[in-house]
C-alpha cells in the first residue's frame, strides 16, 4: 500500500486515508473507528491538502491528541509518526514515492533522458492562530487555479475578530517562517505561496445567477 494509510496499534487493520477529511472517534459512522473509552465519539480529523496530511484535533476530544509523544492541537504528519487518540494508538504510514521529472536531452549515449527526484518541502510549523489567518487571508479566487487575491488587514482582522495589531504581528512572523521579502504585495506573496504549497485552498467565487 504505497498511498497514506493509518496502522492501528491493537488491531493492525490498515485503513487508507484517500479522501479528504478522515474523521476518527469512538462514535458511529466516523471512517476510523477506535473502540476505546479513552477516545471520544469524534476525537479529531485528518485532513489532507495537495500533498501533506495533518491531524487536527478541534478541541472536541476529552483526553487530547499527542503525535510522538508530544500534545498538538495542529500538526502536519510524516511517515512513521504515532499519534494517540486518548490511549488508542495509531502510525502513520505514507511511502508515497518522491516527485520524479525526466530532463530530455540531445542524442547519443550522453543524451540519455535522466530523471531527477525531488521531495515536497516541509510548510513550517504553525499555532492554530496562524492558520486562522492564512485561511482567512484568502479571499475569493475568480476561478479554480487563479491567483489569490489577499483580503485586508482590517478584514483579516474583522473575521477572526481581533485587533489589527495582532493580526499584523500574525502576519510578521508567517513572512519569516515562509521567507517572504519585504516589498511590495507582500500579503499576496504570502497568500499564493500557501496556495502554492497546498497549505490553504482559496475559496472560489460562485458564479452569479441569472433570473
Amino acid at each position: 500500500m504505497d498511498g497514506p494509510s493509518l496502522r492501528i496499534e491493537i488491531t493492525g487493520e490498515v485503513i487508507s486515508l484517500h479522501t479528504e477529511i478522515t474523521t476518527v472517534g469512538r462514535g458511529p459512522g466516523v471512517d476510523v473507528p477506535l473502540a476505546d473509552s479513552s477516545v471520544s465519539r469524534l476525537h479529531a480529523e485528518i485532513v489532507r491538502r495537495g500533498p501533506y496530511l495533518y491531524v487536527w484535533d478541534q478541541g472536541l476530544s476529552r483526553n487530547g491528541t499527542r503525535v510522538n509523544g508530544q500534545p498538538v492541537g495542529r500538526r502536519i504528519l510524516h511517515d512513521g509518526d504515532v499519534i494517540r487518540f486518548g490511549a488508542a494508538g495509531v502510525r502513520f504510514q505514507d511511502r508515497r514515492p518522491l516527485i520524479e521529472f525526466t530532463i530530455e536531452a540531445g542524442g547519443g549515449l550522453m543524451g540519455r533522458d535522466r530523471t531527477a527526484e525531488l521531495r515536497v518541502p516541509d510548510p513550517p510549523d504553525l499555532t492554530r492562530r496562524e492558520w486562522d489567518v492564512l485561511r482567512a487571508l484568502s479571499r475569493p479566487a475568480g476561478a479554480p487555479g487563479a491567483f489569490v487575491i489577499p483580503s485586508s488587514t482590517r478584514e483579516v482582522a474583522e473575521n477572526l475578530v481581533v485587533t489589527e495589531g495582532a493580526v499584523k504581528q500574525h502576519l510578521l512572523r508567517l513572512y519569516r517562517k515562509f521567507d517572504i521579502a519585504p516589498g511590495p504585495n507582500r500579503r499576496g506573496r504570502l497568500a499564493n505561496e500557501v496556495m502554492r504549497l497546498g497549505i490553504v485552498r482559496p475559496h472560489v467565487a460562485e458564479p452569479m445567477q441569472h433570473s
